[in-house]
């Protein structure tokens, strides 16, 4: 009896260390980005569109947008693929010449590769929308957008290597 209290103390700070812990593991929900300022392109410029069309041969163009966020500028260029997908392509000017940084689809959340889905935790929240973002080294940017917040994504996981982890930040991208 006399081991009861101490043992039965021990197992409530065990378990109180144990929730900790855990929170402590599970990312929060992203903090909002940084306001990036969305102007639609009428005129693509010349390096935008050989540059996305040195991309994906053969996309057929529907849009473009100048973004600049975060002192960076952007031209997102959204379009068909030959087979007719989807697909849009993120480029920054570098040196004078514009480069694809990231090329993007829409996925279900059902289609994630399973080792990214297992990254999240058990009860974030289930994403409504998923972007795949496929960058120029090989790592894969799974953004996941939350009910209510379609303008940004609310978290991240980056896939690379086969590799699977919960981003704590935004993407650079």
């Amino acid at each position: 009896m006399k081991y009861m209290i101490p043992i039965a103390m021990g197992c409530a700070m065990l378990a109180a260390c144990s929730k900790q812990d855990n929170e402590a593991e599970q990312p929060a929900i992203l903090d909002a980005g940084p306001e990036a300022t969305i102007t639609k392109v009428d005129d693509i410029p010349d390096g935008v569109r050989s540059a996305a069309l040195a991309e994906i041969p053969g996309m057929v163009i529907s849009e473009a947008e100048r973004k600049e966020r975060d002192g960076m500028v952007f031209y997102d260029v959204e379009g068909t693929r030959p087979d007719g997908s989807e697909v849009e392509l993120d480029m920054l000017e570098e040196n004078g010449a514009y480069v694809v940084v990231e090329v993007q689809r829409d996925l279900a959340w059902a289609d994630v590769p399973e080792n990214a889905r297992a990254a999240t935790p058990s009860g974030l929240f289930t994403p409504v929308r998923v972007i795949e973002s496929l960058q120029q080294d090989g790592t894969v940017i799974y953004e996941l957008f939350q009910d209510g917040n379609p303008k940004e994504p609310s978290a991240e996981i980056a896939v690379k290597d086969g590799k699977a982890k919960m981003l704590t930040e935004r993407w650079k991208y």
